[in-house]
């Protein structure tokens, strides 16, 4: 049944990659290029700017989609993706600091820092977990957004104290409009951690059942949650130095998978990677198109999808305990 799935999900983000490439405030015809010839300009529109920008689209969905599938299976717990669990906001503190400390560091040197950041917080909710009493799976993403606003809380004050209000906001919310040649590359990283996730699918999953199960198997339960949480955090950290933060992508995707195809890794992951693709390039799309030729954040448009479906998903977890 997956690759019927896989292959429909891998045609839906070939044709919104090529609505992607058409769509924007510049002059540009796919078709007309491809009928009438080369003509400088359009070149340069397509090799700077939309082809950059729509893949960057497809490596930041993938791998949040990624990130999402990962957490959900090590915390047992369906309702947790990094921007619910303090992940994404400390690699944004952990940027702040950057720009606040060491200003003129590479980008490649903010994206460890933010890593760096964001498996401290994603390895502080765990901690957190563990002191908690759990008498239900709403408690887990509502201790995870607790502290989500805890940490924003204190990005927000330290902005604020250095008048970086404006800057740490425009940082924070996605936007791939900013998106050229030169300024996305950090992404294909996401590349290798989807071949990672693959490779390490049977080992997170038996991971995810907990230690005593784990090492009955023979499985070192420590190493493989290790890992699995730097993939998160890298690929967390790459996606807010390169675009900003991405509300709820790896929460949706990876449940809507689930619900057709089963909690197998191996199987769901192919899909899990370009439904995410598929549901970024949809969101940017209708950011490009509601107001064009001016644009809506992926943020905001993503933000207000993926809070109703997170609603959604909620409620249909309570009435399935219930």
């Amino acid at each position: 049944m997956s690759t019927p799935v896989t292959l429909w999900t891998a045609m839906a983000v070939l044709v919104l990659s090529c609505i992607s490439l058409c769509i924007g405030a510049g002059t540009f015809d796919l078709q007309a290029l491809w009928t009438d010839g080369w003509h400088a300009s359009e070149v340069e529109v397509l090799l700077v700017s939309r082809l950059p920008r729509t893949l960057a689209l497809i490596l930041a969905g993938a791998g949040l989609a990624i990130t999402g599938l990962i957490l959900q299976i090590l915390v047992r717990n369906r309702f947790v993706e990094p921007s619910t669990v303090g992940t994404t906001e400390s690699a944004s503190l952990g940027v702040l600091l950057v720009v606040l400390l060491a200003p003129g560091m590479p980008v490649v040197g903010r994206m460890l820092v933010a890593a760096t950041f964001a498996l401290a917080g994603t390895g502080l909710f765990l901690l957190i977990l563990r002191t908690v009493p759990l008498r239900s799976v709403l408690m887990v993403p509502l201790v995870g957004i607790v502290l989500s606003g805890v940490i924003g809380a204190v990005t927000t004050f330290l902005a604020f104290r250095f008048d970086l209000l404006q800057s740490i906001g425009a940082w924070t919310m996605g936007d791939f409009s900013v998106v050229l040649r030169g300024r996305y590359e950090l992404l294909w990283i996401v590349l290798a951690a989807v071949a990672m996730a693959y490779a390490m699918a049977d080992r997170l999953t038996v991971a995810g059942m907990g230690h005593d199960f784990a090492t009955n198997l023979g499985l070192n339960h420590r190493s493989v949650m290790t890992l699995g949480l730097v993939i998160v955090a890298i690929v967390s950290a790459a996606v807010v130095v390169t675009v900003g933060t991405i509300p709820f992508l790896g929460l949706v995707v990876p449940n809507v998978v689930s619900l057709a195809l089963g909690d197998n890794m191996r199987r769901s992951l192919p899909v899990v990677v370009l439904g995410g693709a598929a549901l970024v390039l949809v969101c940017d799309i209708m950011g490009r198109i509601v107001i064009h030729p001016y644009e809506i954040p992926i943020g905001t448009t993503m933000g207000v999808l993926g809070s109703a479906l997170f609603l959604w998903l909620l409620l249909r977890g309570r009435s399935r305990v219930a």
